[in-house]
């Protein structure tokens, strides 16, 4: 029997609260945009297949971390065993861009000896004229 997919990765998605990660996951994975979205309470989980090249699939495997404080000590544990990430901030809040450093050094500190590579989103770019992040 042939395997469904090939490699399996395990992808954390962190950043304030209210800066759209379920969002962003859903329309990734579901391919559906939802107006209304429910905080959420510690982790999510998500997966999707893939197709890197005609008959090879990878399984991403997305853990959506709550950005509330008080979840904090819950969401530390899904950073391990992460070989990637999404950083994200809302560019109509200054805050959460302000705040990226933070979650990245957190990131870091809890999957050491490993290292994890993330890439930076800034998210909401629908709000333009609501902007406090500028582009330079």
């Amino acid at each position: 029997m042939e395997a469904i997919w090939l490699y399996q990765f395990r992808l954390i998605v962190i950043g304030d609260s209210t800066v759209g990660k379920s969002c962003l996951i859903r329309r990734f994975t579901e391919g559906r945009f939802a107006q209304v979205s429910d905080p959420t309470v510690g982790v999510d989980f998500f997966s999707r297949l893939v197709e890197i090249e005609p008959g090879k699939r990878i399984k991403l495997q997305i853990w959506d971390t709550a950005g509330q404080e008080r979840f904090r000590s819950i969401t530390r544990a899904y950073y391990r065993n992460s070989v990637g990430g999404l950083l994200l901030f809302d560019i109509t809040n200054r805050r959460s861009f302000q705040n990226v450093h933070d979650w990245l050094e957190e990131a870091r500190s809890h999957v050491q000896p490993h290292s994890i590579v993330f890439l930076l989103v800034g998210h909401k770019c629908d709000l333009e004229a609501q902007r406090q992040v500028c582009t330079v």
